[in-house]
């Protein structure tokens, strides 16, 4: 049978096996079984352990620290695959039984989210988080050994680096899991969550979590987590496992919690939500000066998400303010309703077929929304004539390209999103305007909005007529692909379609379906969850708008509520909401 071993990636040793039978020590004395010499490695550094459930891997008390991946660990439990680093050091734990089984289904194993229970704690230290971060940077009141102040200073160093990360990052969704990417590097921690405080609600979101657990929810004790949020203490508990004060039921000892921590975010008196840790399993994992680097660390954090929060409401309101001068052009322009909507939808299907990046999805976003705000300078009579427009206002008509550009020149931030306004009526073969432009003379984005504008116009209905079958449209494209099309723009909407990207973009495509409902701020129809009930609250896919949903003559309508957040039509994942107890 397949024995299990280490196998060393690097350093002198580097393409060594060290097969495991009972036990085997790492450590740089020569009488361990797998001798590193380096002075980053202490004597007795590490040691790997078989037993009935599987490998354990144990940290010895060395200095600098065993990990796996980029987690500190004191006791884990061995998966094949799993790098471990000890110093400068790498090793690779090979389990070739373990890759033999059959993998877990990983759809079936949905993690749920951070669920609060509120109990009793029993063993806990306490103390003002201000008061720990005042006092971590003091010199000692009696003569420090050498070796303590090796610690500190290596201490100093590891906050140092983890406030330089933490501080690089502006982007709020990314910046949560940078800070528990430090957070976990510096601290023996199984699992983390940060949570905060929801403005209008005050209740619990949980923004990031890292952890462990595949199936069962992630508990997290709400006695801690509110206490420490109340009164902006550090809290960290010990051995709950062994403390006889634990009422059987609380949260601590029913989820085999050994130590937690606990510290606020903190910005300018102003408290922004809590970060939590724990460790499963393993006695006395947290220690004091493990809580002060937490603490250490909360506060540049807390900082960070401040700075990222009011940078997102600054870019939330640059968007906002676009998208109103866009509704603008759909109340002038009341026949093509919706139209500015399913153009950016259409458009962002495209951009990602194409493997466009998040912030050039998100330029286009913009871009797409406002693609049409030359129409301002154009004549309400044109905007709304019923009828085909004659040769003269025709030609009136054309202005608005240029108009749209030139609205937009004054606005450094806005020069990105004119291409989507000038070029969105070129056309590959240079038949378009306003220029004439051929092939890729046309900027990329004007090709791709004016495959998006077009399908549009073609499937969407008039007052003087109805709407082609996409079918239809989707031909036409195929026609007008190298002529009229950049032909990867267009084949790419092509795609899109026939793998049924964008159905429920296109204006009646869930017309005929019983429960279906249009939208009356975009005026597309929406298909109904069967489950929903007259009264529930439900969003447009195409223009994001909350709709409730009423029946009147055994028919479903709706009417728009007011919208109490922005308008995203890049939609991220949220974190999953956590309950206050």
């Amino acid at each position: 049978m397949p024995q299990e071993q280490l196998v060393v990636l690097t350093g002198t040793l580097r393409g060594k096996a060290f097969a495991i039978a009972d036990s085997l020590t790492i450590g740089r004395n020569p009488d361990n079984d797998i001798h590193l010499d380096d002075l980053q490695v202490s004597r007795k550094h590490a040691l790997v352990q078989r037993d009935a459930k599987g490998t354990m891997l144990r940290d010895l008390g060395s200095g600098n620290g065993t990990f796996v991946g980029t987690r500190r660990i004191l006791e884990y439990r061995l998966a094949h695959g799993d790098i471990i680093r000890i110093g400068m050091q790498e090793l690779r734990y090979e389990a070739p039984e373990m890759e033999a089984k059959p993998p877990e289904n990983k759809e079936e194993k949905v993690r749920s989210g951070v669920r609060f229970e509120a109990g009793r704690e029993g063993r806990l230290e306490a103390t003002s988080a201000e008061n720990i971060y005042q006092t971590i940077f003091e010199a000692p009141e009696t003569s420090a050994t050498e070796q303590q102040l090796r610690d500190a200073q290596k201490r100093l160093r590891a906050i140092y680096t983890a406030n330089q990360v933490i501080s690089s990052e502006q982007d709020l969704s990314k910046l949560f899991a940078r800070v528990m990417d430090q957070i976990f590097a510096l601290v023996p921690a199984h699992n983390g969550v940060i949570l905060l405080r929801e403005g209008a609600s005050n209740e619990w979101v949980q923004e990031y979590v890292k952890t462990g657990l595949e199936v069962e929810d992630f508990v997290v004790s709400s006695t801690i987590v509110n206490r420490v949020y109340d009164k902006g203490e550090a809290v960290l508990t010990y051995d709950a496992a062994e403390d006889s004060r634990f009422e059987a039921g609380a949260s601590i000892i029913s989820q085999n919690i050994a130590s937690a921590m606990c510290v606020p975010l903190t910005h300018q008196n102003d408290r922004l939500g809590v970060v939590y840790v724990d460790t499963r399993g393993t006695a006395n994992a947290f220690v004091s000066s493990d809580l002060e680097l937490l603490v250490a660390l909360s506060g540049p954090a807390a900082i960070a998400i401040r700075n990222a929060q009011y940078l997102r409401d600054i870019e939330q309101g640059y968007e906002d303010t676009l998208i109103v001068l866009a509704n603008s052009i759909e109340l002038r322009d009341h026949y093509t309703v919706g139209h500015t909507w399913r153009v950016t939808n259409f458009c962002l299907q495209i951009g990602k077929e194409l493997g466009w990046t998040e912030e050039k999805l998100k330029e286009m976003q913009m871009g797409g929304v406002l693609h049409d705000i030359g129409k301002i300078a154009v004549d309400d009579a044109i905007l709304r004539k019923p009828g085909k427009l004659t040769d003269e206002e025709y030609a009136m008509m054309k202005i608005h390209p240029e108009r749209g550009a030139k609205l937009l020149q004054d606005v450094p931030r806005l020069h990105p999103l004119i291409p989507y306004c000038l070029y969105h009526h070129e056309r590959y073969d240079g038949r378009g305007y306003p220029y004439g432009l051929k092939g890729e003379e046309i900027p990329v984005e004007g090709r791709i909005l004016a495959v998006a504008d077009t399908f549009d116009a073609m499937t969407s209905n008039r007052p003087y007529r109805k709407g082609l079958d996409p079918e239809i449209a989707i031909s036409e494209l195929e026609k007008g692909c190298g002529t009229q099309f950049d032909p990867e723009c267009s084949q790419a909407l092509v795609r899109c379609y026939r793998a049924g990207k964008i159905d429920s973009i296109l204006q009646d495509y869930f017309k005929k379906e019983v429960r279906s409902i249009a939208c009356p701020f975009c005026s597309t129809f929406i298909r109904l969850p069967d489950d929903i009930v007259p009264g529930d609250e439900h969003e447009c896919n195409v223009c994001h708008r909350t709709l409730r949903v009423l029946e009147k003559n055994q028919a479903y309508y709706a009417e728009q509520l007011p919208q109490s957040g922005p308008v995203n039509l890049v939609r991220p994942v949220k974190p999953i909401g956590v309950d206050p107890d």
